[in-house]
Protein backbone atom coordinates (compact mmCIF):
# COMPACT_ATOMS: atom_id res chain seq x y z
CA UNK A 1 0.00 0.00 0.00
CA UNK A 2 1.30 3.71 -1.05
CA UNK A 3 -1.55 5.30 0.73
CA UNK A 4 -0.93 4.64 4.28
CA UNK A 5 -4.08 6.71 5.51
CA UNK A 6 -7.04 8.19 4.29
CA UNK A 7 -8.94 10.95 5.72
CA UNK A 8 -11.89 13.85 5.38
CA UNK A 9 -10.78 17.25 5.57
CA UNK A 10 -14.25 18.87 6.19
CA UNK A 11 -16.45 18.30 3.72
CA UNK A 12 -14.58 19.60 0.61
CA UNK A 13 -11.25 17.86 0.93
CA UNK A 14 -9.54 14.19 1.52
CA UNK A 15 -5.64 14.42 2.80
CA UNK A 16 -3.77 11.02 1.65
CA UNK A 17 -0.93 10.46 3.89
CA UNK A 18 2.29 8.55 2.38
CA UNK A 19 4.56 8.17 5.54
CA UNK A 20 6.08 10.26 8.18
CA UNK A 21 9.38 10.70 6.71
CA UNK A 22 10.48 12.96 4.63
CA UNK A 23 12.30 11.18 1.10
CA UNK A 24 12.99 12.07 -2.46
CA UNK A 25 10.65 8.08 -2.83
CA UNK A 26 7.90 9.43 -0.90
CA UNK A 27 8.28 12.91 -2.88
CA UNK A 28 8.05 10.95 -5.99
CA UNK A 29 4.84 8.93 -5.26
CA UNK A 30 3.03 12.32 -4.61
CA UNK A 31 3.67 13.56 -7.74
CA UNK A 32 2.86 10.61 -9.69
CA UNK A 33 -0.87 10.61 -7.77
CA UNK A 34 -0.55 14.52 -8.10
CA UNK A 35 -0.12 14.21 -12.31
CA UNK A 36 -2.43 11.18 -12.28
CA UNK A 37 -4.91 12.89 -10.80
CA UNK A 38 -4.14 16.16 -13.10
CA UNK A 39 -4.15 14.09 -16.29
CA UNK A 40 -7.64 11.98 -15.45
CA UNK A 41 -9.62 15.04 -14.85
CA UNK A 42 -11.55 13.22 -12.13
CA UNK A 43 -15.07 14.36 -12.21
CA UNK A 44 -15.95 16.84 -8.95
CA UNK A 45 -11.86 17.00 -8.33
CA UNK A 46 -11.40 20.73 -8.24
CA UNK A 47 -7.59 20.64 -7.63
CA UNK A 48 -5.10 18.56 -5.49
CA UNK A 49 -2.15 20.28 -3.47
CA UNK A 50 1.00 18.31 -2.76
CA UNK A 51 2.99 18.72 0.44
CA UNK A 52 6.00 17.15 2.07
CA UNK A 53 4.48 13.86 2.78
CA UNK A 54 0.81 14.03 1.60
CA UNK A 55 -1.61 14.91 -0.74
CA UNK A 56 -4.85 17.12 -0.64
CA UNK A 57 -7.45 16.72 -2.75
CA UNK A 58 -10.36 18.75 -2.70
CA UNK A 59 -14.01 18.65 -4.61
CA UNK A 60 -17.26 19.35 -5.37
CA UNK A 61 -19.27 17.79 -2.75
CA UNK A 62 -22.90 18.63 -5.25
CA UNK A 63 -20.86 16.55 -7.93
CA UNK A 64 -19.03 13.57 -6.49
CA UNK A 65 -19.20 12.29 -2.73
CA UNK A 66 -16.50 11.40 -0.46
CA UNK A 67 -17.06 7.43 -0.50
CA UNK A 68 -17.01 7.44 -4.48
CA UNK A 69 -13.87 9.78 -4.48
CA UNK A 70 -12.25 7.37 -2.38
CA UNK A 71 -12.81 4.50 -4.29
CA UNK A 72 -11.51 6.38 -7.25
CA UNK A 73 -8.37 7.17 -5.48
CA UNK A 74 -7.84 3.08 -4.37
CA UNK A 75 -8.57 2.08 -7.95
CA UNK A 76 -5.62 4.79 -9.07
CA UNK A 77 -2.78 3.49 -6.24
CA UNK A 78 -3.71 0.28 -8.12
CA UNK A 79 -2.11 1.74 -10.85
CA UNK A 80 0.42 4.49 -10.00
CA UNK A 81 3.87 2.95 -10.23
CA UNK A 82 2.98 2.65 -14.13
CA UNK A 83 2.78 6.83 -14.62
CA UNK A 84 6.41 7.97 -15.46
CA UNK A 85 7.49 10.88 -14.35
CA UNK A 86 9.30 13.48 -16.38
CA UNK A 87 12.88 14.30 -16.19
CA UNK A 88 13.64 16.42 -13.24
CA UNK A 89 14.84 19.58 -14.12
CA UNK A 90 17.87 21.64 -12.41
CA UNK A 91 17.52 25.24 -12.14
CA UNK A 92 20.71 27.52 -11.20
CA UNK A 93 19.82 30.58 -9.02
CA UNK A 94 22.23 33.16 -8.89
CA UNK A 95 22.53 34.54 -4.85
CA UNK A 96 24.65 37.77 -4.04
CA UNK A 97 25.13 36.72 -0.65
CA UNK A 98 25.37 39.26 2.48
CA UNK A 99 25.50 43.06 2.88
CA UNK A 100 22.21 44.77 2.60
CA UNK A 101 21.19 41.81 0.48
CA UNK A 102 21.77 39.30 2.94
CA UNK A 103 21.72 41.09 6.20
CA UNK A 104 21.26 37.62 8.55
CA UNK A 105 24.22 36.32 6.90
CA UNK A 106 26.52 37.23 10.17
CA UNK A 107 24.25 35.54 12.37
CA UNK A 108 24.06 32.72 10.68
CA UNK A 109 27.92 32.22 10.75
CA UNK A 110 27.96 33.51 14.16
CA UNK A 111 25.24 30.89 15.95
CA UNK A 112 27.04 28.48 14.16
CA UNK A 113 30.81 29.27 14.72
CA UNK A 114 31.67 29.48 10.85
CA UNK A 115 32.78 32.05 8.94
CA UNK A 116 30.70 34.11 6.49
CA UNK A 117 32.50 32.21 3.63
CA UNK A 118 31.76 28.91 4.98
CA UNK A 119 28.41 29.73 5.31
CA UNK A 120 28.07 30.79 1.75
CA UNK A 121 30.22 27.73 0.28
CA UNK A 122 28.30 25.28 2.45
CA UNK A 123 24.84 26.81 0.94
CA UNK A 124 25.49 26.94 -2.50
CA UNK A 125 27.11 22.81 -2.28
CA UNK A 126 24.30 20.85 -2.11
CA UNK A 127 21.71 20.18 -5.15
CA UNK A 128 18.23 21.21 -3.63
CA UNK A 129 15.03 19.23 -4.28
CA UNK A 130 11.69 21.23 -4.11
CA UNK A 131 9.71 19.14 -2.04
CA UNK A 132 6.50 21.44 -2.46
CA UNK A 133 5.63 24.82 -3.68
CA UNK A 134 3.29 26.73 -0.68
CA UNK A 135 3.02 29.82 1.57
CA UNK A 136 2.66 32.50 -1.32
CA UNK A 137 2.92 31.67 -5.02
CA UNK A 138 6.06 29.93 -5.89
CA UNK A 139 7.47 29.53 -2.84
CA UNK A 140 9.95 26.45 -2.57
CA UNK A 141 10.02 24.42 0.30
CA UNK A 142 13.70 22.49 -0.19
CA UNK A 143 15.50 19.93 1.02
CA UNK A 144 18.94 18.80 1.22
CA UNK A 145 20.34 21.43 2.80
CA UNK A 146 23.79 21.44 5.30
CA UNK A 147 22.83 20.86 9.14
CA UNK A 148 25.77 22.81 10.27
CA UNK A 149 24.09 26.24 8.72
CA UNK A 150 21.25 25.39 10.22
CA UNK A 151 19.54 28.34 12.49
CA UNK A 152 16.44 29.24 13.95
CA UNK A 153 13.96 31.76 12.82
CA UNK A 154 14.36 35.09 14.21
CA UNK A 155 12.48 36.09 17.46
CA UNK A 156 10.77 39.28 15.93
CA UNK A 157 9.78 38.41 12.30
CA UNK A 158 10.55 41.65 9.90
CA UNK A 159 7.44 43.03 8.46
CA UNK A 160 9.28 43.58 5.04
CA UNK A 161 11.37 41.22 3.13
CA UNK A 162 12.61 42.04 -0.57
CA UNK A 163 11.32 39.61 -3.76
CA UNK A 164 13.97 37.31 -4.17
CA UNK A 165 15.53 37.22 -0.94
CA UNK A 166 17.28 34.27 0.07
CA UNK A 167 16.61 32.47 3.52
CA UNK A 168 17.06 29.83 6.34
CA UNK A 169 14.76 28.74 8.90
CA UNK A 170 15.92 26.17 11.05
CA UNK A 171 17.16 22.93 8.64
CA UNK A 172 15.16 24.38 5.77
CA UNK A 173 16.42 27.30 3.02
CA UNK A 174 13.60 28.57 0.69
CA UNK A 175 13.20 31.91 -1.63
CA UNK A 176 10.84 34.60 -1.02
CA UNK A 177 9.33 34.96 -4.97
CA UNK A 178 7.12 38.33 -3.61
CA UNK A 179 7.70 41.22 -0.78
CA UNK A 180 6.25 39.55 2.58
CA UNK A 181 6.41 39.75 6.52
CA UNK A 182 8.73 37.19 7.71
CA UNK A 183 10.86 35.47 10.41
CA UNK A 184 13.46 33.61 8.11
CA UNK A 185 17.00 34.94 8.12
CA UNK A 186 17.80 36.30 5.02
CA UNK A 187 21.66 35.33 3.37
CA UNK A 188 21.04 36.83 0.21
CA UNK A 189 18.93 37.25 -2.69
CA UNK A 190 18.61 36.62 -5.95
CA UNK A 191 17.91 38.65 -9.25
CA UNK A 192 15.65 36.16 -10.96
CA UNK A 193 11.73 35.96 -10.91
CA UNK A 194 10.15 33.41 -9.25
CA UNK A 195 6.93 34.50 -9.90
CA UNK A 196 5.49 36.80 -12.50
CA UNK A 197 1.90 37.04 -13.05
CA UNK A 198 2.42 38.37 -16.37
CA UNK A 199 4.11 35.72 -18.18
CA UNK A 200 3.08 32.31 -19.69
CA UNK A 201 3.89 30.33 -17.33
CA UNK A 202 3.90 32.73 -13.67
CA UNK A 203 5.54 30.28 -11.76
CA UNK A 204 9.11 29.65 -12.42
CA UNK A 205 9.59 26.40 -10.20
CA UNK A 206 7.78 23.24 -10.19
CA UNK A 207 7.66 20.32 -7.16
CA UNK A 208 9.92 18.22 -8.07
CA UNK A 209 12.78 19.89 -10.10
CA UNK A 210 15.93 20.51 -8.61
CA UNK A 211 18.03 24.26 -7.36
CA UNK A 212 21.53 24.96 -7.21
CA UNK A 213 22.63 28.21 -6.04
CA UNK A 214 25.48 30.13 -7.13
CA UNK A 215 27.37 33.33 -5.87
CA UNK A 216 27.35 35.90 -7.61
CA UNK A 217 28.82 39.73 -7.39
CA UNK A 218 26.98 42.69 -7.55
CA UNK A 219 27.89 43.74 -10.66
CA UNK A 220 26.43 40.55 -12.26
CA UNK A 221 23.44 41.13 -9.83
CA UNK A 222 22.60 44.52 -11.50
CA UNK A 223 23.07 43.01 -15.06
CA UNK A 224 20.82 40.11 -14.16
CA UNK A 225 18.03 42.25 -12.40
CA UNK A 226 18.22 44.91 -15.51
CA UNK A 227 17.74 41.50 -17.60
CA UNK A 228 14.89 40.35 -15.82
CA UNK A 229 13.11 43.64 -15.43
CA UNK A 230 12.94 44.06 -19.55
Amino acid sequence: MLIKTIQPLGDMGIRLSFGEIISKELNAQIRRFHMYIKQEAIKGVIESVPAYTSLTIYYDPFVVNYETLVMKLEEIEQHIDDMELPSAELIEIPVLYGGEFGPDLHDVAEHNMLTKEQVIERHQTPVYRIYMLGFMPGFPYLGGMDERIATPRLDNPRLHIQPGSVGIAGFQTGIYPLASPGGWRIIGRTPVKLYDPTANNPILLSMGDSIKFVSITKEQYKKLAACSSK
